[in-house]
């Protein structure tokens, strides 16, 4: 089975703090996977390390077969944690998903027919195509978490990595973000995202990741979500609660980012 992402011994620390140590895995093309773990377990940092945002101290990233360089960045569609975004910065939805399609452009060319054709594409695909001129501070989070994902439709990515897309999100908006990228996953995306909800790796996702600073388990979330695997994952920061045949799990806050 072809390979999205391949890591070998990633290691990342940051002012000599281990953030995640020593990770090995492959996703699978075409899949749609959940990484979960405690706040502080990594699962943000392994996506900026996929990415190239941050250095590491050890290990490789491969996407699509390729060293992580310009080529293959652009293979890859990121939308960030909201807290990460200036939303009041004054710029269009239309303006925000244009930046998608700046890796593909020449030092100083102006946006192409084609350009504002895939602009168009992705806003529709996401549903904001009436709101091309609204300003991004304007959404809801809802909303705003659409327009970032069209941007990395517009950038033609193959591969979506998306770090807590509904976080902040009001439940009907979080349904419809997860429908969404089901359906991208259908139409052929590799889809990654980093979540605090369980229940809906559990439900809908095909592979669950779990992290705390190390790989804990990898796999189809009903052979890895187990009271054993989870509490090796949380610790202290997850309850397990037997609701008559089913086992309910319920993160803790903690600590930490």
């Amino acid at each position: 089975m072809e390979k999205a992402i391949e890591i070998r011994d990633l290691t990342v620390a940051y002012n000599r703090r281990v953030a995640v140590e020593g990770v090995t895995l492959s996703v699978p093309r075409k899949s749609m996977v959940g990484i979960v773990g405690p706040n502080g377990g990594g699962k943000s940092t392994l996506i900026k390390a996929v990415l190239g945002l941050v250095s590491r101290e050890g290990g490789e990233v491969e996407i699509l077969g390729r060293p992580v360089d310009r080529r293959a960045r652009r293979l890859v569609g990121y939308v960030p944690q909201r807290e990460d975004v200036d939303w009041n910065f004054p710029v269009s939805a239309f303006d925000v998903v244009m930046m998608g399609r700046v890796p593909s452009m020449r030092l100083l060319r102006r946006p192409t027919a084609r350009d504002r054709e895939l602009v168009w594409e992705a806003l529709s695909t996401v549903g904001m195509e009436k709101f091309t001129d609204t300003r991004i501070g304007e959404f809801s989070g809802g909303q705003q978490q659409r327009v970032f994902l069209a941007r990395a439709l517009a950038q033609e990515a193959e591969v979506l990595l998306l770090d807590e897309p509904v976080s902040g999100v009001d439940a009907p908006s979080q349904h419809e973000i997860f429908d969404l990228l089901r359906g991208l996953q259908e139409a052929g995306k590799t889809v990654i995202v980093t979540t605090h909800d369980l229940s809906c790796v559990a439900e809908r996702f095909d592979l669950a990741l779990l992290l705390n600073r190390r790989l804990v388990a990898f796999g189809r979330p009903e052979e890895v979500f187990t009271p054993e695997l989870l509490n090796e994952t949380y610790q202290s920061h997850l309850m397990l609660l037997k609701v008559g045949d089913r086992t309910v799990a319920i993160e803790d806050g903690g600590q930490g980012g």
